[in-house]
């Protein structure tokens, strides 16, 4: 999200029912809330990859430094990609707790690997997690489409946000300053959270791996229609 400074976090560095691309009015029953054994290991597996994959994500900074450089909060453009191992899981496995525990495991992932923030990544996992569990919540867990993952990225901004902007070097910004990074932030969930976990998901589910899932079912019962 930011590349201000070494001491800030690693969020600031360099469904739950519709089928993915249905119309997000539609919903499916309440999800199932007892945890099965598979969708444990969805969740662990997407949380221990994707904080492998976070070890490579302060690079994706180099392209804007000449824009963070002149104009810091402009980091946040990138914010949405930290969320997507909770964003993922909540689409996958549309039950309460997967999103905050595959963001949790990806930063510890992270953080044991040596990511630069050390022990403070967990703070920002737990802070987008929250938020992802958020946004899913506000529909019951019963969406997964675009505006319900939409909301989902803008929740995990919002929390991440006020960490970051009173506890990091960021608080050493003007109030301006930090509500133009928020305002940032909120747009890069908004539109990465849907954007990246809505096709890699169906990518996945047209290999079957998904077929225990509701987005494998619902893959298969478009190919019959």
């Amino acid at each position: 999200m930011t590349q201000h400074d070494s001491a800030t976090t690693r969020g600031a560095a360099p469904g739950t029912g519709t089928a993915p691309g249905a119309a997000d009015g539609a919903t499916t029953a309440p999800p199932r809330r007892t945890w099965r054994t598979i969708d444990l290991l969805v969740t662990v597996t997407i949380g221990v990859a994707m904080g492998v994959v976070f070890l490579g994500l302060s690079y994706a900074y180099y392209p804007i430094e000449p824009l963070t450089a002149a104009f810091a909060p402009a980091s946040g453009l990138l914010a949405g990609l930290w969320f997507l191992p909770a964003i993922l899981a909540g689409l996958i496995v549309r039950k309460p707790g997967a999103a905050l525990l595959a963001e949790l495991i990806a930063a510890f992932v992270e953080m044991m690997l040596g990511g630069q923030w050390g022990w403070t990544t967990m703070i920002s996992g737990l802070a987008q997690g929250l938020g992802v569990e958020l946004g899913l919540a506000l529909f019951a867990y019963r969406r997964s489409g675009v505006l319900a993952l939409a909301v989902a990225g803008a929740c995990a901004s919002a929390i991440e946000w006020v960490y970051e902007a009173f506890g990091t070097s960021a608080m050493e910004w003007a109030m301006d300053w930090k509500l133009a990074y928020l305002a940032i932030m909120v747009v890069s969930g908004v539109v990465l959270s849907p954007l990246l976990c809505l096709p890699l998901a169906r990518l996945l589910a047209r290999t079957g791996v998904l077929d225990a899932f509701p987005i494998g079912r619902e893959r298969a019962a478009r190919e019959l229609v």
